[in-house]
């Protein structure tokens, strides 16, 4: 219940909107009563010409007002309950619209905070977590959990709140009218409300469960739908469309299992109801008979009743209702709670430019229990150029991350101009760096938008020379609507080297004084690397750069070319001098160059 009274403080905000509806709802409920209440005087006074009789002593105020009934005419009061109906039922209708339209609009908005606070969360998430994140599921919590919340708040608490209220007027016209008659037929409520807690627990792990596969389902299709290409190259459709129809049958018989148990509440609590309507018309009918109630006020007592199986019946659903979005609710707070394992200091410096170096102090770095980095030390000065080459795996791309704290080492330090990273605000820091990777990301977006991602403000004029700067500007303007053309789901209407080209055109107008590449003329074709290339010449220049190679090729003119093995930096030099000697970097260079046929 924790997880729901969490869910609750998202109403603050709209207290005063929400206070409006609960008044709303008392006077809607209040003439449900009063409506209910005109049997009496029609039962007794108009239909049976009898006066209103109730069995037990009534305020000064209520007798006044019974008297008063009974003086009058039946063919008066008939005249006076013709008008009231009409009126009332307007009256009750005005105030049930402004209840669920006040309502609707809190629970839309507590629902779009919900997700702006979701998304937020994780956009303030460090790397290691969407590292064992799967993207399917983190949609799943964001869409189809917030949506079983949304439905918790409108109906449910709407619901809970409004039924509640009808339940105590009719619970008290009954108590009124006769205790012990109501004490009777509310003996039976025990055998409603333990099913309805034990069938909510089930509903609660069984939701808990489904949410799971509609995770899995969102990550099926975000895969093969972001992979459809690869799935179609290797003939695997029929594969993919059982995998997805296995888990989508899944899904489908624990919902089934939730709504059988949702549905057997209300045949449960209609014969709950019919036993306590047995016991009232014998005992109730008594006491008619020997003239100590009137027919029309055990007519009011039975209707009355009666009419609280309805709201009963509501609150068992809403209770289950309840128990699914809680499931979901967990897994929300789950990451509301998540702490970002990267993180700023309150008094965190603002680093202005970068000046001087950066420097490697015995770092030490692992991913769980694997150690991938084992005291690295290294010093880059500024405008200097920095290969990392090794074999795959030995923690290049794990190094260069460190450098704009996408992750922090458990051991030692990184320094930038003297400052720990750790003491530096991120935004400052990352203002200082460009990055161009191998897999270039891009967004659905204009032309434009997606050069200028970063710098928003910037002027077209500085779009255009960064894409020229680029090589890009060229294939840009043979575009159908130039630097206003939608590129598509991550730039797939371009070819490979155009949306790496866009890429580099990015860093160019950030101007970033510190440069990431992460071998980003890989798999291009001669044409395009050319161009990449020359672009990626121009967007070095007077910049401090550090590039992971795995084309040597791309590294001759590096200042400094740091081996990684196993974890460990094993030699630095220039080109000329790790050729000279046997390193591992001859022996790399070798093999690409002068492979053993």
């Amino acid at each position: 219940m924790k997880y729901y009274i969490r869910l609750l403080k998202f109403l603050k905000p709209y207290l005063a909107a929400f206070s409006v509806a609960i008044v709303c709802m008392f006077f809607s409920a209040a003439f449900s009563g009063v409506s209910l209440g005109m049997i009496v005087p029609l039962m007794d006074k108009i239909f049976s010409h009898q006066e209103i009789v109730i069995s037990r002593s009534l305020p000064l105020f209520l007798k006044n007002f019974i008297t008063k009934l009974n003086i009058l005419s039946p063919s008066e009061l008939l005249l006076i309950i013709a008008w009231l109906i009409p009126l009332l039922f307007i009256l009750k209708g005005l105030f049930i619209f402004a209840q669920s339209f006040l309502m609707s609009g809190i629970s839309q908005k507590v629902i779009r905070d919900i997700r702006d606070k979701l998304y937020c969360k994780l956009q303030g998430l460090s790397l290691n977590f969407f590292s064992k994140a799967r993207t399917g599921e983190l949609i799943s919590q964001i869409t189809y959990d917030v949506g079983l919340v949304q439905n918790s708040i409108t109906e449910g608490l709407m619901e809970f709140v409004y039924q509640s209220l009808q339940i105590i007027l009719f619970l008290g016209i009954v108590f009124f009218i006769h205790w012990r008659l109501a004490i009777i037929s509310l003996i039976l409520l025990p055998l409603v409300v333990l099913p309805v807690i034990k069938i909510g627990k089930k509903l609660r792990k069984i939701s808990s469960r489904s949410q799971e596969k509609m995770g899995r389902i969102n990550n099926i299709l975000y895969e093969t739908i972001a992979g459809i290409r690869i799935v179609k190259a290797f003939s695997m459709e029929d594969y993919e469309v059982k995998r997805f129809a296995q888990e989508n049958n899944r899904f489908c018989r624990l919902i089934i299992k939730s709504i059988k148990r949702t549905i057997v509440l209300s045949p449960l609590n209609e014969f709950v109801g019919a036993l306590s309507a047995a016991f009232i018309l014998f005992f109730g009918g008594r006491e008619v008979l020997r003239g100590t109630m009137s027919a029309g006020v055990f007519t009011l007592f039975l209707g009355a009743l009666l009419s609280l199986m309805k709201p009963f019946k509501k609150v068992t659903n809403i209770y289950g209702l309840t128990q699914q979005a809680l499931a979901a609710a967990k897994r929300i707070f789950k990451i509301l709670d998540t702490q970002a394992t990267i993180k700023e200091k309150e008094d965190a410096v603002v680093l202005s430019c970068f000046n001087k170096s950066i420097i490697f102090e015995r770092v030490y770095f692992n991913y769980g229990e694997k150690e991938v980095l084992k005291d690295i030390n290294l010093e880059v000065q500024k405008g200097e150029v920095v290969a990392f080459v090794g074999h795959s795996g030995v923690g290049k791309t794990t190094l260069v991350n460190l450098i704009p704290r996408f992750y922090d080492p458990y051991k030692g330090r990184v320094t930038i101009d003297g400052y720990d990273l750790r003491e530096l605000t991120l935004k400052s820091l990352r203002d200082q760096i460009g990055i161009v990777t191998q897999e270039t990301v891009l967004f659905n977006d204009t032309v434009r938008a997606n050069i200028a991602y970063g710098r928003q403000e910037a002027r077209l004029e500085e779009i255009i020379e960064a894409a020229k700067a680029a090589n890009a500007h060229q294939f840009i303007v043979n575009l159908p609507e130039e630097y206003q053309t939608i590129i598509g789901e991550q730039g797939l209407s371009l070819s490979g080297g155009e949306r790496q080209r866009l890429a580099i055109a990015r860093a160019f107008l950030k101007g970033a004084p510190i440069l990431i590449l992460d071998e980003a003329t890989s798999q291009l074709d001669s044409r395009s690397e050319k161009l990449i290339q020359e672009a990626l010449g121009r967007l070095m220049q007077g910049k401090t750069v550090f590039v992971i190679a795995h084309r040597l090729s791309t590294v001759k003119n590096a200042d400094k070319i740091v081996i990684l093995d196993g974890g460990k930096i094993v030699d630095i030099g220039r080109h000329s001098e790790l050729l000279s000697r046997d390193s591992l970097y001859k022996r790399l260079y070798e093999m690409q160059f002068h492979p053993v046929k």
